[in-house]
């Protein structure tokens, strides 16, 4: 049986927090997800994953939520066409 060593790392602490939250809800625990990582990047002798963000960041998603709620309010302003739109932002 091989020995064990602590691990010190630093990070967001929001992130920290979702991120257990995700790994909770995959039934781990944050250390068995590192190690869990580690495992498959050696295996791999690669990061074991594509590096990139599909997801809209969040001052992106608050405006599209906001975006979403507005589109429903009978009360807001409607346009024809874009065009419609631009002549009356350029006058």
């Amino acid at each position: 049986m091989s020995s064990t060593t602590n691990l010190c790392v630093r990070i967001d602490s929001e992130l920290k927090t979702e991120a257990e939250a995700l790994f909770n809800e995959l039934g781990m625990s944050l250390s068995t997800a590192v190690t869990v990582y580690f495992r498959q990047a050696v295996r791999e002798s690669r990061i074991p994953f594509e590096i990139k963000w599909d997801r809209p960041g969040k001052e992106t998603a608050a405006a599209m939520r906001y975006a979403a709620t507005k589109g429903r309010d009978p009360e807001a302003k409607r346009y024809a066409d874009p065009e419609s739109l631009f002549r009356e932002l350029n006058d």
